[in-house]
């Protein structure tokens, strides 16, 4: 198993962990948890291979994705068993670790099939954060991506990192290390200080 796949899989099931702890905050049945969990986890890589024509997609491909998937669902429903009870800020860090991991790898897919830099960080953003744009729509809650938080940039920062540190002749594990870390603190620093973005607020003047 390389490394890269090793990272993919901890992704999809860090990913699959945050989708199954929303749904049983919102009271889901164990279908409806197996199912954000699912999109929460393969939603950006799906619209990622869409995008790019790496078609049928990976997880088709690659039946391990969907094992990890169920696994991880099992596990949420067999150990956390009230997930009220979970600490509040045990879903954004493991959203922030998903976010950091999925980034670089839809970066990496987007260079290997031949894809410039900039398509890369685009890549690498849809990857980020599909999943949870669908997880939040599904909760009918506005996704984290269209709020001030930081969480975009935060995606946006680690594709460039990714691009530039291999650009600068950096081996390839280590220059994914560092960007899923540039990502990861930005990330958990906002969380932590509450640091956004400014809102644009239009407010128009009633006659």
């Amino acid at each position: 198993m390389s490394w890269i796949y090793f990272f993919d899989l901890c992704g999809t099931a860090v990913f699959a962990l945050t989708g199954a702890l929303a749904a049983g905050r919102h009271r889901m049945d164990p279908f409806g948890v197996t199912v954000l969990a699912a999109v929460t986890a393969v939603g950006g890589g799906t619209i990622r291979d869409a995008i790019i024509g790496a078609t049928p997609v990976f997880w088709l491909r690659d039946p391990n994705y969907v094992i990890v998937i169920l696994a991880t669902v099992l596990f949420t429903l067999i150990f956390i068993r009230r997930p009220r009870k979970v600490p509040q800020y045990t879903l954004p860090i493991a959203d922030a670790l998903g976010l950091a991991l999925f980034t670089v790898i839809g970066a990496q897919k987007a260079l290997s099939l031949g894809l410039n830099g900039m398509s890369a960080v685009i890549m690498g953003l849809i990857t980020g954060v599909g999943g949870g744009i669908i997880r939040d729509v599904l909760c009918r809650q506005i996704p984290m991506v269209l709020r001030t938080e930081i969480y975009a940039t935060a995606s946006i920062l680690g594709g460039i990192a990714y691009t530039l540190c291999l650009q600068l002749g950096m081996n390839a594990k280590t220059a994914m290390l560092l960007s899923m870390f540039s990502a990861l603190v930005l990330r958990l620093a906002a969380i932590r200080w509450h640091l956004s973005l400014p809102a644009f607020d239009l407010k128009t003047k009633r006659d």
